[in-house]
């Protein structure tokens, strides 16, 4: 099969996999990640118990564009919309005021941590679903996260659904998106 048809089988049976509440494994724009319906509670849930971290720890989602932010964040503050838009490095920002999702999504303090991907197979993806995208690194809490999917541990491969096959034969070593939000003060403060 060739690359192309790999890439629509792959987010196909991603889509079908996800609509039944399920997990994948798939590539980012940064490193594999662990991914679900961010509106489906129960597979959220199904995330931390294979990964074995409190639900305390928030997880973050995906989003295709601005407009999607909008339909999971009350007034999402125009500094934050621009700077995701026009970040070289892939930025998950934190959002205040959560809506449209599951509390066990939302931290404590009703806010979200958020990302537009700046990857193909992760848009084409989350368009089709119409719906943000869990993504957290593909490791057990605690344990180094893979730099690419040859680290990724047997655990977490056979806790999943389905797992991609775009982008598996590929070795670069990637690392986790920055992490900024906005403090008291109303300017930006990079946490990761």
């Amino acid at each position: 099969m060739n690359k192309m048809n790999n890439f629509k089988s792959d987010i196909n049976l991603c889509l079908e996999t996800l609509n039944k509440g399920g997990l994948i494994l798939y590539p980012t724009d940064t490193i594999w990640g662990i991914g679900c319906d961010a509106t489906k509670s129960e597979a959220i849930k199904k995330i931390y118990e294979l990964k074995n971290r409190e639900e305390k720890k928030s997880l973050i989602t995906l989003v295709s564009d601005e407009n999607m932010i909008r339909n999971y964040v009350s007034n999402p503050p125009g500094i934050l919309l621009k700077y995701i838009s026009h970040a070289q490095k892939p930025t998950t920002i934190i959002f205040k005021d959560a809506i449209n999702l599951p509390q066990r999504l939302i931290s404590d303090d009703g806010s979200i941590a958020m990302r537009i991907p700046k990857d193909d197979f992760c848009i084409q993806l989350i368009k089709q679903l119409g719906k943000p995208l869990v993504s957290t690194s593909a490791n057990i809490s605690g344990e180094k996260f893979p730099q690419n999917f040859s680290e990724v541990s047997p655990v977490i491969k056979n806790g999943v659904d389905f797992i991609v096959q775009h982008r598996q034969h590929d070795n670069s070593e990637n690392s986790p998106s920055s992490i900024i939000r906005l403090n008291e003060k109303g300017d930006i403060e990079i946490i990761r």
